[in-house]
């Protein structure tokens, strides 16, 4: 944690780039994704990068710097669903970060796709996230796709951003919905009881989650839902979820995690993507298949 006290003449400055000048250790990108995951704040409460700080505001950046760390490319099995000169699209297992960060300096996917690659990826996402267009949990399984140029990255970050890809995805959560299809319109911000959770709050953000039940199993009391979601809200589906009392069986975060598989890492799926190709406008419609141990239980619950 790092705190800053704006002094005389050092005002007017949008936040953003006050702490890119202050923290040489963040990057403006960095500083403005910090911002929006709610771990900067200004005298106690959130800010926009857009602020202009103002003489005597207690800055608090709610995360260590970030050590140096030495992007490499390791030879790391990785399923490829689809692959051009302009993008790669793979199924990321259970337990992989995304990007390296502090006690994930390897491992990662940007390091599988860094010798999948070699320097085709796009750059915008900065230094240690090079093609990185949007994100899953680490124990969360499925489709994500990467940027290998930057023409490529600001096409898909537009269309995420205007809700033009649609993201579909599979969850086992416990308890039996009694809903068929229904929706889910909560504001989504870090919880105030525990920074490193999120939650349904007042002064969150807005968060939009469709789901549909698949089938239901009542002999272990769970349910297959297909979720689809309009936002994209750190944690969204696992907090929406588990705020309606259908946690994610697996979540030890935002559930007591406890099941009968013994699984750890939720029980969440990134099925699918749609959207247009970045280049050519192609309409595409890509898919990952449902991890092993997902499938496992699945074939179990339905021979039951």
């Amino acid at each position: 944690m790092k705190n800053f006290l704006v002094k005389k003449g050092e005002e007017n400055n949008r936040i953003d780039r006050y702490l890119a000048i202050k923290a040489e250790e963040l990057s403006r990108v960095a500083i403005q994704r910090l911002i929006e995951e709610e771990k900067i704040l200004v005298n106690g409460k959130k800010t926009k990068a857009s602020y202009k700080v103002q003489e005597n505001d207690n800055i608090i950046v709610e995360e260590e710097m970030p050590k140096e760390i030495e992007l490499k490319a390791q030879d790391i099995p990785i399923e490829v669903i689809y692959e051009d000169s302009d993008m790669i699209v793979v199924n990321k297992p259970k337990g992989m970060v995304v990007h390296p960060a502090n006690g994930n300096p390897d491992g990662t996917l940007v390091n599988a796709i860094m010798s999948i690659c070699k320097d085709s990826l796009s750059g915008i996402g900065g230094e240690i996230r090079p093609g990185i267009v949007h994100r899953i949990d680490k124990d969360t399984s499925g489709i994500l796709m990467i940027a290998k140029n930057d023409k490529t990255h600001i096409n898909l970050s537009n269309q995420i951003k205007n809700h033009e890809v649609k993201k579909t995805y599979i969850a086992l959560v416990r308890g039996m919905v009694k809903e068929n299809e229904a929706t889910i319109n909560m504001p989504i911000g870090r919880s105030t009881r525990d920074r490193k959770k999120m939650a349904v709050t007042k002064n969150g953000k807005e968060a939009i989650t469709h789901f549909k039940v698949i089938e239901r199993f009542p002999k272990h009391n769970c349910t297959l839902l297909e979720v689809k979601i309009e936002t994209g809200r750190t944690h969204q589906i696992r907090v929406h979820l588990s705020q309606i009392g259908y946690p994610i069986i697996g979540d030890t975060t935002y559930s007591n995690g406890k099941n009968e598989w013994g699984i750890q890492g939720q029980c969440l799926h990134a099925k699918s993507l749609q959207f247009s190709h970045p280049i050519t406008g192609k309409q595409m419609l890509l898919e990952a298949k449902v991890p092993p141990y997902f499938q496992e239980i699945l074939e179990e619950l339905k021979s039951d």
